[in-house]
């Protein structure tokens, strides 16, 4: 029974790992506080510049 349960938890973990690269996440990248700022800055210098940096 321990030798089949460990077989089975090994696929199960596969499938586990697999299904989750398949639904990634809605959730918004975080941008640090620092860089908020950054970007705010370039706005208010440059406002008809469009802000593509993403370093």
């Amino acid at each position: 029974m321990n030798r089949r349960k460990k077989i089975v938890t090994k696929f199960n973990q596969r499938d586990k790992r697999a299904n989750a690269k398949l639904h990634k996440s809605n959730k918004p990248t975080y941008v640090s506080k620092a860089e908020r700022e950054r970007l705010a800055l370039l706005v208010e210098e440059q406002p008809d510049a469009l802000v593509n940096d993403e370093a």
